[in-house]
């Protein structure tokens, strides 16, 4: 199968044979005339009027022979000026965007806010609560509230345990004191990490940062009481 440019080409090269062979058979036809004249106007057996009328002959050759170069040189730039247009126009297709659909914006608004990662710090969610409180979350404020479902990273020490390597779950805490989680330590200072599966974490008595999603989620011991109250949905631990 040929493509466009193919045919277009072989297009072009037909018309120029075409304007080709039209001046080779006038040039050959003006020759013969020529001839017939040079020898008829020499000839002693034609009559001076018979001379007369071939230069009248000749006259019309030869305006017939320059208003034909005439029309074939026309033809000829006719030809070469339409050689240069773009043969891809009549099959441009129109390249304008397509309303989107709500569904596709919602979809595209989602993936961009996955990919939005926001960085806070256990200061971001800290909220007021008075000693000997039971806890509610009518105590957290919007800005904590607001963090829910968001893709965020936080800072903090991983809470020492009996297992160092290969951690699906674990206590991120504000610092490297474990007063900082259980009875008598704050609920805001710490954040229960559940890794996705097939996700793991390493233990180190360096600071670490947990990118996952934020969640409230409560916590509590044997005795009732409330141990923690965020929830982290762990992707990775550096």
């Amino acid at each position: 199968m040929y493509g466009i440019k193919e045919i277009a080409a072989l297009g072009v090269i037909q018309k120029l044979l075409i304007v080709f062979l039209s001046i080779f058979k006038m040039k050959r036809v003006c020759h013969l005339a020529l001839v017939r004249k040079n020898l008829l106007a020499h000839s002693p057996f034609v009559q001076p009027l018979d001379k007369m009328e071939l230069r009248a002959g000749s006259f019309i050759i030869l305006r017939r022979h320059f208003l034909a170069k005439l029309v074939v040189t026309f033809l000829a730039l006719t030809l070469f000026s339409g050689c240069g247009q773009d043969t891809k126009a009549p099959l441009s297709l129109d390249k304008r965007e397509l309303p989107k659909s709500p569904e596709t914006q919602s979809q595209q608004r989602l993936r961009i806010n996955q990919n939005v990662i926001r960085e806070i710090s256990f200061d971001d969610i800290v909220f007021d609560m008075a000693e000997d409180t039971t806890f509610s979350r009518d105590l957290l404020p919007e800005r904590v509230t607001s963090l829910v479902g968001q893709h965020i990273r936080i800072r903090g020490y991983i809470l020492p345990s009996f297992q160092q390597t290969g951690l699906t779950q674990f206590v991120l805490v504000r610092d490297n004191m474990e007063c900082c989680f259980g009875p008598g330590a704050a609920l805001y200072d710490c954040v229960v990490v559940k890794m996705l599966p097939g996700r793991t974490a390493e233990f180190s008595i360096r600071p670490v940062a947990v990118t996952g999603t934020f969640g409230i989620k409560e916590l509590k011991g044997p005795d009732g009481n409330h141990l923690a109250v965020y929830s982290l949905t762990g992707e990775s631990v550096r």
